[in-house]
């Protein structure tokens, strides 16, 4: 078999999926807490679009373990178990309202991380976790300066 010497390039992650509990707690969060607006939603799924670039993908865990046959054709199943990890970027200066927005609503943020960085102003992270014990993260610019370098936005 021949391969070719490099892979076609990819153009980013277009999804990203939880596995959650309870949909309806989860919607809560994500939707009173985090301010996403659900683009689709049924009882195995809810999708949020997520800065115009990507799409968070609630699973209710176990709904997917079988293969999901549509219309155009099908989707493997897939599930996860424990505390998965998801970042968001935001503005630098938007993370002291969102260190706010989180503390209004009873959530704690766990932990603080200024990265080390050459830009005038480091990187920051703050993390928290959803209803799921999910390791949420909401990052400023910088924290993959390789990105921002090729016009990623982040």
């Amino acid at each position: 078999m021949v391969q070719d010497a490099a892979a076609p390039a990819l153009d980013g992650v277009l999804e990203t999926a939880l596995y959650v509990d309870d949909m309806a707690r989860a919607r809560a969060f994500y939707e009173g807490v985090l301010g996403l607006a659900p683009m689709f939603a049924d009882a195995r799924l809810t999708a949020y679009p997520v800065g115009g670039r990507s799409a968070l993908l609630i699973f209710r865990r176990g709904a997917a373990t079988e293969t999901a046959h549509l219309p155009g054709g099908t989707i493997p199943p897939h599930d996860g178990a424990g505390p998965i990890h998801c970042a968001f970027s935001v503005a630098a200066n938007a993370l002291p309202r969102w260190e706010s927005h989180l503390a209004a609503r009873g959530v704690a943020i766990e932990g603080r991380t200024v990265w080390p960085s050459s830009r005038p102003v480091p990187s920051v992270s703050v993390y928290f976790r959803d209803p799921d014990g999910h390791l949420l993260e909401l990052a400023t610019p910088g924290l993959w300066r390789p990105l921002e370098r090729e016009g990623a936005p982040t």
